[in-house]
């Protein structure tokens, strides 16, 4: 269902369920294993999330498994499927998600928990279409959709239910960067290479200071902003940093 390669700081998470990625609970388990392994490694700083299936990053729920399930199995499924995302959304490593097939219901939701977004120019869909289904997304969609692109338009693609390409992804700030087709795997590598050259204490400090101060008032943020700064000013990536700059030499981080 997955496969995992690191290189250096680098972690690369691939999801590899034919047909279609969908998941159940035995998917997600297997997926907080590898996250748990990947939270107390030292030396990752960044995760790249991608699919080997071609036509799919993936298609959310397994359907056929959430028809057989009854309710309560439903439900545990779905807990399990929050629990992964709220892991890679409080983690300490910066989560990228690579989108280059069909994006659907909980494989966006899946999306929407890393924090950076990238894509190729594929033709290929994005959408929460859980409301043709009758049902509503449940796995933290919601919220991180309205963060992501404004309540209005989230409003407007969860209650309508419609997909949109990646192009109309990139320009409502669902995706932070697009590549031509043809380059992208390589483009995002390259993308996913760099960030993780960067301080990693800084980095997840940045992380944690959008994660708890997103929602509070300006004042409040502002006085969590100074608290998180002051932790790095003596940390060893802050003075090699500088000395870095000083030197006019690339920084050696932890």
């Amino acid at each position: 269902m997955f496969q995992f390669k690191k290189t250096e700081r680098l972690g690369v998470i691939t999801l590899d369920k034919a047909p279609a990625n969908s998941y159940d609970i035995h998917f997600f388990k297997e997926f907080e294993k590898i996250l748990n392994t990947i939270e107390v490694d030292p030396e990752i700083a960044v995760v790249l999330l991608k699919s080997a299936i071609p036509k799919f990053f993936s298609a959310g729920a397994d359907i056929k498994v959430f028809q057989s399930n009854t309710s309560e199995q439903n439900q545990e499924m779905v807990a399990m499927a929050n629990k992964v995302a709220n892991h890679i959304n409080k983690s300490s490593k910066i989560f990228l998600a690579f989108l280059n097939g069909h994006t659907l219901g909980g494989g966006l939701e899946l999306a929407l928990a890393c924090d950076i977004r990238l894509a190729s120019k594929k033709k290929f869909l994005l959408g929460l279409p859980e409301v043709k289904l009758g049902l509503m997304p449940g796995n933290g969609g919601i919220p991180r959709l309205a963060s992501a692109v404004g309540i209005s338009k989230a409003f407007e693609m969860v209650v309508s239910g419609n997909n949109i390409d990646a192009e109309e992804a990139f320009r409502i700030g669902l995706v932070n960067q697009l590549y031509d087709e043809e380059n992208a795997e390589v483009q995002v590598l390259e993308y996913a290479t760099n960030l993780s050259q960067g301080p990693k204490l800084a980095m997840a400090t940045i992380k944690q200071t959008f994660s708890e101060g997103i929602g509070k008032s300006l004042d409040d943020f502002l006085k969590l902003e100074k608290e998180k700064v002051s932790t790095l000013y003596d940390t060893h990536d802050a003075k090699e940093g500088f000395l870095a700059f000083v030197e006019k030499r690339t920084p050696n981080y932890e």
